[in-house]
């Protein structure tokens, strides 16, 4: 039996984990649950997977849920994801908090020699270099979550052959768009997914590419491949997950209906293969028209920033991240427009000099003074 905890426990990709744990009861043990403002889910999950300890945002939080489970361990904060993640009770801990916030509790974790299965983009994004040369120096595996990631990680027997890899993008709800129809587009079309249901910030991020655009980092860290070697395909249908091709110019993909259950699972249970949460065989002649298109920069220039940011490497994907995940949540706030979430970002990086090998405190400052810059200038950023 393996021993898990769950660091985003509420969210998205926690709430469907804990879907795949309870169909898995003879394979997992929960050690430790965080959640974030979502308290009354966080409290059926307790009731249901009675863990050790968990952590909540706030301290005032803590203190309530402890007095309704006072034979369970409360901490609150970063200082409580952190106490979690670095319990050498856990076998794995799966890091699905949002942001920066994922850094800490991740090396936290490395240091004690614990894997990580990884669905915080934020994490290797800001500072890859560090966390994997760590993960190398622990011995540990770093499991990505996320479905790109995981299909080649499941194709994938032997880097050294790998010619190109390639990451497919639904395109989102405005592929078919112009870019006049962007410039208007509404935050609840914005939030409309076609095929996947996320987290308001990732679909938002979906919506722009800049998603797609954060992935290509991530995936140059996990797989230590050259950013000419990462290639965005649009796939409307979501059936290929992601691709790999080899020097030979054979590719393998990994395919199947979109479904997080599955990528999560892997990463569970790897380097096993079991039987899970049910879900439909895959059928070739229900999904038989698979098309794939070159992604429109022009449209979706965040994706172009992300490029961009990662081949300059340093400090600058650290300010592209923060720089965007503030611009989002003024979106969602509905204070500026879709489109000028690019603009924010692409301004907020021409303030700042690129530090080439920036330590763990240079990219958490730079992180801060980026999010005040931000809020404070956000519309005079998006004008310039």
């Amino acid at each position: 039996m393996k021993t898990i905890s769950i660091l985003g426990s509420t969210g998205s990709i926690g709430t469907q984990t804990l879907e795949v744990i309870a169909k898995l009861p003879d394979y997992f043990n929960i050690f430790g649950l965080s959640g974030g403002n979502n308290i009354e889910l966080l409290e059926k999950q307790i009731k249901k997977f009675n863990p050790k300890i968990v952590c909540t945002k706030s301290e005032k939080s803590s203190l309530e849920l402890k007095n309704k489970f006072p034979n369970i361990e409360f901490s609150y904060g970063e200082d409580g994801l952190c106490q979690i993640a670095q319990n050498k009770q856990n076998d794995m801990i799966l890091i699905a908090v949002s942001g920066i916030m994922g850094l800490y509790p991740t090396l936290s974790a490395i240091e004690n020699g614990i894997d990580i299965a990884l669905a915080n983009k934020e994490t290797l994004v800001c500072a890859g270099s560090i966390v994997m040369k760590k993960a190398k120096e622990n011995n540990v595996n770093i499991l990505p979550v996320d479905s790109e990631h995981s299909a080649i990680h499941q194709c994938a027997k032997n880097f050294k052959d790998i010619q190109k890899l390639i990451l497919t993008a639904s395109g989102g709800p405005f592929r078919e768009k112009s870019i006049q129809e962007m410039e208007k587009a509404t935050l609840y079309q914005t939030l409309a997914h076609p095929r996947w249901s996320m987290g308001h910030k990732i679909t938002v991020d979906s919506a722009t590419l800049m998603n797609k655009g954060l992935e290509v980092i991530e995936a140059h860290h996990l797989f230590n491949v050259d950013y000419k070697n990462i290639e965005v395909v649009i796939h409307p249908q979501s059936i290929i997950h992601s691709a790999i091709e080899y020097k030979d110019g054979s590719i393998i993909a990994q395919m199947g209906l979109p479904s997080m259950h599955i990528p999560i699972q892997y990463a569970l249970t790897y380097p096993q293969r079991i039987k899970g949460i049910k879900t439909n065989s895959f059928n070739f002649f229900q999904n038989s028209n698979l098309t794939f298109e070159k992604p429109d920069l022009n449209k979706f220039p965040c994706l172009k920033l992300a490029y961009e940011a990662g081949i300059a490497k340093g400090i600058y994907p650290a300010i592209l991240n923060a720089a965007n995940e503030e611009a989002v949540n003024m979106f969602l706030q509905e204070k500026i427009k879709l489109t000028d979430i690019c603009k924010i970002v692409e301004k907020t990086l021409e303030k700042f000099d690129n530090i080439q090998t920036p330590s763990l405190n240079e990219i958490l400052d730079t992180d801060n003074q980026t999010r005040n810059l931000v809020k404070i200038d956000y519309i005079k950023l998006a004008r310039l």
